[in-house]
């Protein structure tokens, strides 16, 4: 067994481009080591400890061994959708934490399984939802919580010509199962609520290079009465949108606005009594609500997953927070392909 004096022994399984981001983080760290790499390829597993200076850490193809050979207590899943089940229950059966990349499953069955077995463990079972740690969410939650009154009508455009190639053209809904699942989880941060319906069409508009659907319209009723909005489309050619969306959340006194790439602002009623056909208002810039909590993106995500650790508490990004924004996920793919509103 490897001997560490850190006090994060971290098994990293899946040594893709992905694992790079989080072989960064914890070297960083100063109570964390990483001790195993796991991959079905041996070179793939060897590129990264070359390219990290990972040379003496152990190669395995089980999780299961690498766990038992080196004393691991902390898993970092950085695999497969489809092999996220099997990782996870070995590593919570171990004895160890996860913290995976999104999704957390890929499907709501073995999601349930998932956080059963995290609960049944008394592990912790986090998933990588890195755009809630970007300053200007922050922002746009500050401004939606604290200077448009009520929020009850929130919508995200999502519009992005994406030629990946490889699997994602392939795939029977690339929108909604690879990329949306950023954007639904970011309504729930922003308005604090949870999803209970959802009614979904997904199409695939001319000139796509996808095989499966690639666009869709989605409509999220949350548990206050607030509507959710969502228009995205990958193959969308011309005037992009960030990533992150573009943003518009209207309340009872105002509208908060955020491009997805600039500061956020919101424009609020100015006086509430006063009479005529439109009213005036007052322009309020995000300022300082743009200090976040932290590190941006990943890092900041993983900040919070081991503070949560060191504080024995859940994280943000929990298994039992996270399958309600993999519910939404869901529940627009059943909703499209069965042409009716679906409760989550």
């Amino acid at each position: 067994m490897t001997s560490t004096s850190a006090k994060f022994r971290i098994a990293l399984v899946g040594c893709g481009q992905m694992a790079n981001t989080w072989v960064e983080y914890a070297q960083a760290r100063e109570d964390a080591e990483i001790v195993a790499l796991v991959d079905l390829n041996e070179a793939t597993a060897q590129a990264l400890a070359v390219k990290h200076h990972l040379n003496a850490v152990p190669i395995f193809s089980q999780v299961s061994e690498a766990i038992a050979e080196t004393g691991a207590n902390l898993v970092f899943d950085v695999t497969i959708p489809e092999a996220h089940e099997a990782v996870t229950l070995a590593a919570l059966n171990a004895g160890c934490d996860v913290f995976g990349e999104k999704p957390l499953a890929a499907g709501m069955d073995p999601a349930r399984r998932m956080v059963a077995a995290a609960a049944q463990s008394g592990r912790t079972y986090a998933v990588m939802q890195n755009r809630r740690y970007l300053p200007q969410m922050h922002a746009l939650r500050g401004l939606v919580n604290g200077e448009i009154g009520t929020p009850g009508f929130i919508t995200a455009n999502f519009f992005i010509g994406a030629h990946f190639g490889g699997f994602r053209d392939l795939m029977d809904s690339p929108l909604l199962l690879d990329m949306a699942i950023h954007t639904f989880d970011q309504a729930r941060f922003i308005l604090g609520a949870n999803p209970v319906s959802v009614y979904c069409q997904e199409f695939n508009p001319p000139g796509s290079w996808y095989a499966g659907g690639a666009a869709a319209v989605c409509i999220f009723e949350f548990e206050g009465g607030q509507v959710f909005s969502y228009n995205g489309s990958w193959c969308a050619e011309g005037a992009p949108t960030s990533w992150e969306a573009e943003w518009r959340v209207m309340g009872s006194a105002g509208t908060a606005i955020w491009d997805g790439t600039s500061a956020p602002y919101a424009d609020v009623v100015a006086d509430s009594q006063q009479q005529g056909f439109l009213r005036d208002f007052w322009r309020v810039e995000a300022g300082t609500l743009l200090n976040g909590p932290g590190p941006e993106g990943h890092f900041g995500c993983l900040d919070e997953m081991f503070a949560a650790l060191t504080e024995q508490r859940r994280p943000e990004t929990d298994c039992t927070d996270n399958i309600r924004s993999l519910g939404m996920v869901f529940g627009a793919v059943e909703s499209a392909r069965r042409g009716l509103k679906v409760l989550l």
